[in-house]
């Protein structure tokens, strides 16, 4: 069965969250939203949305994070039935011309996730840009492997049985860390990728939550994290890529 659903985590994304899920659903997508303990004029705007067919609200009590409004959409979708769900930002980064591409190779390949391989313009903040190489590094050496190209874009196919196994076995990260660490214990876990580019754009006006300090030591922790399960692992890792 492939019924694929996209995910969108929300907090305080009330101007381009109309337009991106309009997109969405012109492609054909239900829309899942998860409001992540959002202002009252953003929360209005979910519930204007909500109302549209095919469009599902989960609101959070209070904000826990990025992953965590991830991982409770995933689950919202399985529940409602769907065997995907196209994880998208509110924040209309993602150039969203490109689902057609994701829906189709997820179509074909129904057990495999299908990240996005993310094309910058000139709007990128270099000092982002930089900084996401350190982590491109840390990925190659916990997975022992170069197979994931960019574990840190919000733009990916997850097929949901495989995830949910994942997420009902092992905490994740719960706010910016959750992208990298799920890939990383996915790829554990012989998990099967394709990647697609996507274009992403950072407007001038954009709202982005990533705190510099916090985040980053987030990111650092769950880097060492993942190293040493890593060395736990890579007799399994290495013996399963030798035999392949």
């Amino acid at each position: 069965m492939h019924k694929p659903c996209a995910v969108i985590p929300v907090y305080n994304h009330a101007l381009p969250l109309p337009a991106v899920v309009a997109a969405l659903r012109a492609a054909g997508l239900p829309c899942v939203l998860v409001d992540d303990g959002s202002s009252p004029a953003c929360a209005t705007v979910l519930d204007q949305q909500a109302a549209a067919e095919q469009v599902y609200l989960l609101r959070l009590p209070d904000n826990q994070g990025k992953g965590a409004a991830v991982m409770a959409g995933l689950r919202e979708a399985a529940r409602l039935g769907f065997s995907h769900a196209l994880q998208v930002d509110a924040d209309g980064q993602h150039d969203l011309s490109a689902v057609p591409a994701f829906l189709t190779l997820g179509r074909q390949l129904p057990e495999t996730l299908i990240c996005g391989y993310p094309q910058y313009d000139q709007s990128v903040p270099k000092g982002r840009l930089y900084a996401r190489y350190l982590t491109h590094v840390w990925v190659w050496i916990n997975t022992l492997s170069l197979e994931i190209r960019d574990s840190m874009c919000g733009f990916r196919l997850y097929p949901l049985p495989a995830t949910l196994a994942l997420l009902d076995t092992v905490r994740l990260g719960r706010r910016m860390d959750f992208d990298t660490e799920i890939l990383v214990r996915l790829a554990w876990r012989n998990q099967p990728m394709r990647w697609l580019p996507v274009r992403v754009q950072y407007p001038a006006d954009g709202l982005s939550h990533f705190r510099m300090l916090h985040d980053n030591l987030l990111i650092t922790r769950m880097h060492a994290r993942l190293f040493f399960g890593m060395l736990v692992r890579a007799p399994r890792i290495l013996w399963r890529r030798w035999q392949s």
